[in-house]
């Protein structure tokens, strides 16, 4: 049963608590379930290339299976228990999500994102106290074993490191090639390095150790969102399994292809999808090892959905908008919906790609930190573009809001803080450093998101912000949502990420940065002129708007605001240093754990010290000389 309203929604829940369902309590449990119901049926594919005829894998429910248990034996003969990190840092791959599961059985999976610098990556190595690291052997066009030599060196608990080889996905001429060119590979670390395909060649086909007896952590996950320094959040076995049961009931079949070229270090690829597939069996496709960044994806899109007869795609509104520049060219009947998350989809985008190829967009919302799902619309129902739809079964959505006497719940429509309990709420151990759990919760069960929305009349969950991405203009607050909504709308533009530019008399004045569709031209001017049309609040009319050949993004498709503010720190603060007629410069901003951005200034001229600090004093924005870096 699907559902395609609240009656639907609610009619699920009360069949029972959800502590009383009969479901499996670890993930190796629910993957051999699935195993023996559906051991021929095809469970995962990847392809290296993105062409539509390119050299493929696919993997059967049988087959993974063993491959899963022959990894968490490995993990085993390595020293790893129960409460012991095994860290990855890959791009996509069957091995990728062999190492995931496996790692899951074993011990702790800790997923890290490659793209992450290499002091970052040893930072949450030594933050999971990992022992075992899953990363690439050195390979043309990526830089991921390169990093991990260095972030490696600085993780000195991570005792053993295995490398996967992905020549092997190649056909001669080209995997002959692949050894001639492989980039070298310095190893200035303490790790044994071992051949992840070899060792687990030696290892049995059957658990050489008992399963886990019941519930416990068995992921460690990394979030940042768009603010920038990232946490680590606890995921439970049960919270896992919620996220597999809610695809199983509610949408996916052993019939049913899935494109998904999200990252496997992300929660939507793998809680959402993974999950899900393990507890219905539908087959997923992983499309070269950077997914949608991946070399010809968006070109070949549509004629690999043809090649794969997908049933569902899973997106973002990024991936959308570089979608609709390029024609449907191939047939896509097969598709039955498409799944957006990781930000609200813009209501122009959502027409367009409806009207283009005639796939309904099904637009949801989780986090992180609720090992992810929290409600969508309706796949069967009333869908209200712009909402991210129903709470699901067992998702219990709340929206309060401060008071003096604690927080108050808001009424229908009022705008406050969403705040989540369901069963992949890990409540009071959230995150696993214990400061970041204070007051993280209200009434000690509802996860406090940090996103502001409402609930309509007709229980639909609407965002209508991030706090903390607030424009906050003279205490007056500015959603920058607003501002993107209005310049998604001009033809010209393909993404948009509106912030708040520092100023001295305001504290913070709404800019906006943008990134034209291809072949698009449209000068910063007649933008600013277009916002002063379509942004309806005056206050909210950016005061500034540039024009970027790429925003920065992350590995999900969201706009990185951490890097937008980082320009705009360092214009704002070069201007004024320049209007002033000082020679000191903004040289770079870092992003400082307890003061958050800090703008660090070059002493090049003699003297000037005085005078800089009573330009900069002008700003709430920290600062320090380069030379007193902390």
């Amino acid at each position: 049963m699907s559902f395609a309203s609240i009656e639907d929604r609610n009619e699920i829940e009360n069949e029972m608590p959800w502590g009383e369902r009969d479901l499996p309590a670890t993930l190796y449990q629910l993957l051999t379930g699935t195993r023996d119901r559906f051991p021929d049926r095809p469970a995962v594919s990847f392809q290296l290339l993105s062409g539509p005829t390119d050299k493929a894998e696919t993997l059967t429910w049988a087959e993974l299976h063993t491959r899963v248990t022959q990894a968490a034996n490995l993990f085993r003969s390595l020293g790893v228990k129960e409460t012991d990190t095994i860290a990855y840092v890959l791009p996509n791959s069957n091995e990728t999500l062999i190492t995931m599961l496996g790692g899951t059985v074993a011990g702790i999976v800790n997923p890290i994102n490659p793209l992450l610098e290499p002091e970052q990556i040893g930072a949450i190595l030594r933050e999971t106290d990992a022992k075992v690291v899953v990363t690439l052997k050195s390979f043309p066009k990526t830089d991921v074993a390169q990093k991990m030599a260095e972030a490696v060196r600085h993780a000195p608990h991570v005792h053993t490191v295995l490398e996967i080889d992905l020549n092997r996905y190649l056909s001669p001429p080209k995997s002959w090639i692949v050894p001639l060119i492989r980039p070298k590979n310095g190893r200035n670390h303490h790790a044994d390095v071992k051949s992840f395909h070899t060792e687990l060649e030696k290892q049995n086909t059957t658990l050489d150790f008992a399963d886990s007896t019941g519930d416990r952590v068995a992921a460690y996950f990394h979030t940042g969102g768009t603010t920038g320094m990232p946490k680590v959040a606890q995921h439970l076995y049960s919270g896992m399994i919620y996220n597999g049961w809610l695809g199983d009931r509610l949408l996916f079949t052993e019939q049913d292809n899935i494109m998904c070229p999200l990252p496997m270090f992300h929660v939507f690829a793998v809680h959402v999808i993974v999950m899900a597939s393990l507890a219905s069996g539908a087959h997923v496709v992983f499309p070269t090892p950077a997914g949608y960044r991946g070399d010809g994806v968006f070109d070949n899109f549509w004629k690999l959905i043809e090649r794969w007869k997908i049933s569902f795609i899973i997106t973002v509104p990024t991936a959308v908008s570089a979608l609709m520049q390029r024609k449907v060219n191939a047939d896509i009947s097969s598709v039955k919906q498409a799944f957006s998350g990781s930000a609200p989809m813009p209501m122009e985008l959502f027409k367009r790609f409806e009207s283009s190829c005639g796939v309904t967009i099904v637009e949801g919302y989780g986090l992180t930190e609720a090992t992810c799902l929290v409600s969508c619309n309706p796949p069967e129902g009333t869908k209200k573009v712009g909402s991210v739809g129903i709470p699901f079964p067992h998702t219990d959505v709340r929206i309060y809001r401060e008071s003096p006497d604690g927080p108050v719940e808001c009424a229908v429509d009022e705008v406050g803080e969403i705040c989540v309990s369901n069963p992949g709420v890990y409540a009071g151990h959230t995150y696993t450093e214990t400061d970041k759990n204070r007051d993280l919760f209200y009434h000690d069960k509802y996860l406090r998101t940090g996103d502001l929305g409402r609930i309509d009349g007709d229980g639909y969950l609407w965002i209508t912000g991030r706090a903390k991405d607030l424009i906050i203009r003279g205490g007056h607050n500015i959603d920058p949502a607003e501002i993107e909504e209005a310049l998604l709308a001009h033809p010209a533009v393909a993404f948009a990420g509106a912030i708040g530019q520092p100023d001295a008399h305001s504290g913070e004045m709404p800019c906006a940065y943008v990134e034209l569709v291809e072949g698009g031209e449209v000068a910063a001017e007649d933008l600013m002129a277009h916002c002063k049309v379509h942004v309806h609040e005056r206050a909210a009319h950016p005061k500034h708007v540039e024009v970027l050949d790429e925003l920065p993004k992350t590995a999900v498709g969201k706009v990185f605001k951490p890097d937008l503010r980082k320009r705009a720190i360092t214009r704002i603060y070069n201007a004024e240093l320049e209007n002033a007629g000082l020679a000191a410069r903004v040289v770079e901003v870092v992003d400082d754990k307890k003061r958050g951005l800090v703008a660090r200034i070059d002493r090049t001229g003699a003297g000037e010290d005085a005078q800089v600090s009573e330009v900069l004093g002008a700003f709430t924005r920290p600062w320090e000389w380069t030379d007193d870096a902390r």
